[in-house]
Order: structure tokens, then C-alpha cells, then sequence
């Protein structure tokens, strides 16, 4: 088995033994690639990305002979209303999402130092949220036993963040864009100066709508913290990993992810640098469902390979769902 993590291999050497193994392994994968006639890859950029629309629309896996889906102890499923066709991500292998939620924050955050503080509402109704399985990971690899997920509809008691600073710990609160300005709203109380708000978006499904701009100023303000303590996490259903942007709208990623920006007329042609369009990923961890993804999220890439999310695209009308993967 391949591992996503090995620092001997190269990013590139590590996507196309992946590549590879989906491509044997993984039958939707396989159809798609078929489909598009690519067989034979020799660097990342020709590997095709499979529209996101995918795991709505069929079961992804590859297979492996010591796993399988019936070993699997998680199946993620999106946020949505009653009813709502959601997303489905079938984890055959839980250790390897929590290496990859520990490896990836400590990649950027060094999380002895802090305690992780949780604010879900809108999370409790989906037993399956991916995020909330990643935070009581975080929560439970705390061994001081100060982290832990808020109470919902309370305000953040003084007396607790008093004790977090006197344990030489720093706060992180970690939450949805709307729960944590329902905190600000409820009278929360400001943060110590060395805390850090780790906002995940879910911005779209709420009543408030507003720019990633005027959020984070709100946050600032609210929580009395400088701007730059406002970070965001790029990171949904479909993946194992996650990208940070820490004091600015820019994301980067963990060193077994990597974004492009892709044509949507032509998703197998890259943009240039400062060009809009859509959000590809290449996320490793995902070597038992699908680590090539196309998402439906538009965007713009620096030419550091720093990342900016602009939003949905929409209409999204791309080739390759409907016709190439079969129920």
C-alpha cells in the first residue's frame, strides 16, 4: 500500500503510483478515465480530475485485499436539508484521516500549545459530518482535557478562557462562519490576545450572507482580536485534507495536497497564474476513494501555489458525471 505521508517519494512520484492504483482499483475512476481515453500518465498535470458531482452520483472506493467497504467504521456525508442528495465518503481506513487531520495541523500549528475550542451548531443534525469527527479528534489528542466542543447557545465563560491562559495554553476556537458570529451576537466575551479563530465557512446554507472580507473584520472586532488572528480552513466532505490561510484570504496546503485552477470549458487544461476558474485538488490521503477531484468551487492561484476561494461557480455544467459513471 502506498503511503501519502512518506517524505522519501516526491509529490509527483507518490500522485502517479496513485494515480495508478485508483485507475486499477477504483471501477467509477476507471470508466472515467476510460472514457476520456487516458490510460498512460507521465506527470500530475495529465491526470484527469474527477468532478466532485461523483460522490453524489455513485459509491467511490479502491478497493484494496485487506480492505474493503465492509470494514469501513465511516461513512461522511454533506450537510444538507431533509431529503437533500448529499455527498457520500466512505473512509475504509479511519487511522489514515486522523494521521492526516494531526499530521496537516501540526504542519501549520503547533497543537501542544493550544486548546481547541468547538462551536457546531448546524453540525449536530449530521451524525456523519466529517468536521465534527475532526474535531474530537483534535479534541481528544488535548491530554490537558481543557478542549472540548461549547455548549450550544451559550456564551463563552471568562472564568474558563482565565484558566486556558493560566495553563500556558493558547485558545483556538474553532468553528462555522454563522455559529461564531451567533456567539459574537450573544455577548461572548473577548478572546485572549494570543488566540486564534479558525473559521471553516459554512456561510451558504445560513441566513447571513456576506464577504470573507466583512467576515473576518467582524470576527476581529467582536472577539477584540487583530485580523490577522482570523484564519480560515478550506476543507469539505469529499476530502481528508485540509488547506489553511492563517491572517489572510490566501490558502496553503499541506505537503500530500495540491490545488490547480482548471478550465472549466476544458478542466484538463490549467490556468495561468491570477487566472479565475475552477478549483482543482489532488488530496492523497484520499488513496482509498478518489484523490483527484475537480470541485465546483471557483478560484485564483498565485504563482506561489498559494490559493484564493471566490466562491461557487455556477452554472456547473461539467463533462463527466452523468454520462461516464453509472449508478
Amino acid at each position: 500500500m502506498i503511503d501519502p505521508f512518506d517524505p522519501s517519494l516526491t509529490f509527483e512520484e507518490k500522485s502517479l503510483q496513485i494515480f495508478e492504483y485508483q485507475k486499477t482499483n477504483n471501477p467509477v475512476y476507471q470508466r472515467f478515465c476510460q472514457a476520456l481515453g487516458v490510460n498512460v500518465v507521465n506527470s500530475v498535470s495529465e491526470i484527469p480530475l474527477l468532478p466532485i458531482q461523483a460522490f453524489k452520483d455513485a459509491t467511490l472506493i479502491t478497493e484494496h485485499e485487506s480492505l474493503n467497504i465492509q470494514d469501513s467504521s465511516l461513512k461522511f456525508e454533506s450537510s444538507g436539508t431533509s431529503g437533500m442528495h448529499r455527498s457520500k465518503h466512505y473512509v475504509l481506513d479511519p487511522k489514515l484521516y486522523k494521521e492526516s487531520i494531526l499530521k496537516g495541523m501540526n504542519h501549520f500549528y503547533n497543537l501542544e500549545n493550544y486548546v481547541v475550542l468547538a462551536y457546531t451548531p448546524g453540525y449536530a443534525e449530521n451524525p456523519n459530518s466529517s468536521l465534527v469527527w475532526m474535531l474530537n479528534t483534535l479534541i481528544k489528542n488535548d491530554n490537558t482535557g481543557m478542549s472540548r466542543f461549547l455548549p450550544l447557545g451559550d456564551v463563552i465563560v471568562s472564568d474558563f478562557l482565565d484558566e486556558i491562559t493560566s495553563s500556558g495554553k493558547k485558545v483556538m476556537l474553532f468553528g462555522a462562519a454563522f455559529g461564531l458570529l451567533d456567539l459574537i451576537e450573544m455577548g461572548s466575551p473577548s478572546l485572549p490576545v494570543n488566540a486564534v479563530i479558525l473559521e471553516t465557512g459554512g456561510m451558504k446554507t445560513h441566513r447571513r450572507e456576506m464577504t470573507k472580507e466583512a467576515l473576518h473584520e467582524r470576527l476581529a472586532t467582536g472577539f477584540n482580536l487583530p485580523k490577522e488572528s482570523i484564519h480560515s480552513e478550506y476543507g469539505m466532505t469529499e476530502l481528508l485534507s485540509q488547506a489553511y490561510s492563517r491572517g489572510s484570504f490566501w490558502f496553503e496546503c499541506v505537503p500530500w495536497m495540491q490545488v490547480s485552477i482548471r478550465n472549466p470549458q476544458n478542466p484538463m487544461e490549467e490556468m495561468s497564474s491570477g487566472e479565475e476558474g475552477l478549483i482543482g485538488v489532488i488530496d492523497l490521503a484520499n488513496i482509498n476513494s478518489c484523490s483527484f477531484i475537480l470541485t465546483g468551487d471557483k478560484g485564483v492561484q498565485g504563482e506561489d501555489g498559494k490559493f484564493q476561494v471566490l466562491g461557487r461557480w455556477n452554472p456547473i455544467n461539467l463533462r463527466g458525471c452523468n454520462f461516464l459513471i453509472e449508478d
